[in-house]
Parts: C-alpha cells; structure tokens; sequence
C-alpha cells in the first residue's frame, strides 16, 4: 500500500505516521529525515543539498523529487510506503505521477487554524537535551524545568505565533490546492484530527479500511 499523509503544520502527521508504521509494518518516509540522511552521507546530492540549506533556501523540487526516487527504489520501499512532506506542491505531485508511483489513498488530516497555532505555540523543548513538552498536553513536573535533565525549557524560533502563521499561509498557497489533485482522482481521504492521538490514529485506520 502507497500512502501519502497529509495536513498543516501541527495536525500530527509524523506521529500518526509512526503509529500506522507499527500496525501496517510500511517505511514512513519524510523528506526532513531525507534531507538529514543525505546531509550525514555526504554525497554528491547531500552536499548540493546541505549547500542550499545553508544558504537558508527550500530544496528546490528538482532537488527533492532526485532524493525521493532514490529513496523509493531502496528495498524496503518495494512493498508501500507512507509518504509524509511529500508531495507539497502540485508540480511534486504530477512527477510523482510521471515517475510511475500509483498511490492507494491520500489522508488528509484537518485541524483548523486556530487550534493548530495553540499546539505549536505552546511546544517547548529542553535547551540541554533536547526533550520535547508541551503547556496542553506533556507538562513538565515543575514548571519551565526539563524532568530528565533539569534543564530550563525553551521556545524554538520556528515555533512563535508568527512563523506559525507564515507555515500556515504557505501550506494554504501551495500544499492545500493538493485535496482537489487527489480529490478528483478519488484517492482522498479526510480524517478530522483530534485533541487525542489515538482517536485521530483510530479516524486514520478506520479510513485505511472503507
């Protein structure tokens, strides 16, 4: 089974990922753990790619879609695969196309704006070891300390209520418009996300099934 997950920023797609990754036993790739695993190899492509992100550019598509058809033909990926960050656009889409890949279904997680500015907001993430919280949902046990290290709980940049507007108005611009794409070929799937994990996951699953 070929699946693409997706949604906006925040709407848990990684997470729900690596939960159908244990039930339905297919790779989960994402094109941030792409990009780190070109960069640690440090080929020829990895090392175009790290010279663009140091740059504090975007992978360009034609970078990307070269990663991503050296990822799918790796073993593992012979069988399925959940495709997460990947397609963002409709041009990714239509190559992903003209390569040849027939995707089973497109589940697209829905989370509305406002809710998903408070769940990021509210993420914080230990300066010393990195440990995620979060205010809502995964609060520490004293308040602005890390449980495992002590260390003091910080925001990331990427994080803040600005950039999260940015993300979301740069998903609605050209990662949206991919719901009508898949829509008319009968492959999308809508799952309301939820305040519980496991309720979207069971929503996931249940859609994975229909």
């Amino acid at each position: 089974m070929k699946l693409i997950f997706l949604g906006p920023p925040g709407a848990g797609k990684g997470t729900l990922a690596a939960k159908a990754v244990e039930i339905l036993k297919l790779p989960h790739i994402s094109t941030g753990a792409i990009f780190r695993a070109a960069l640690a190899a440090g080929t020829p492509l990895g090392l175009r790619v790290k010279a663009i992100m140091d740059s504090g550019k975007l992978v360009d598509d034609a970078t990307t879609i070269e990663l991503i058809k050296d990822r799918l033909a790796q073993e593992d990926a012979k069988k399925g695969y959940i495709l997460d960050g990947f397609p963002r656009t409709i041009p990714q889409a239509e190559e992903l196309d003209a390569m040849g890949v027939v995707i089973d279904r497109v589940i697209d997680i829905e989370v509305a704006d406002q809710k998903i500015i408070e769940r990021i907001s509210g993420r914080r993430v230990c300066g010393q070891c990195g440990a995620p919280y979060n205010r809502r949902s995964k609060i520490p046990k004293v308040q602005g300390i890390c449980d495992i290290c002590n260390g003091t709980l910080v925001q990331r940049k990427d994080d803040s209520p600005e950039v999260i507007l940015q993300r979301l108005e740069q998903y609605h611009a050209q990662t949206e418009p991919l719901k009508d794409f898949y829509s008319a070929k009968g492959k999308l799937f809508i799952v309301m996300g939820q305040e519980e994990v496991a309720d979207t996951t069971r929503l996931t699953l249940a859609a994975l099934e229909d």
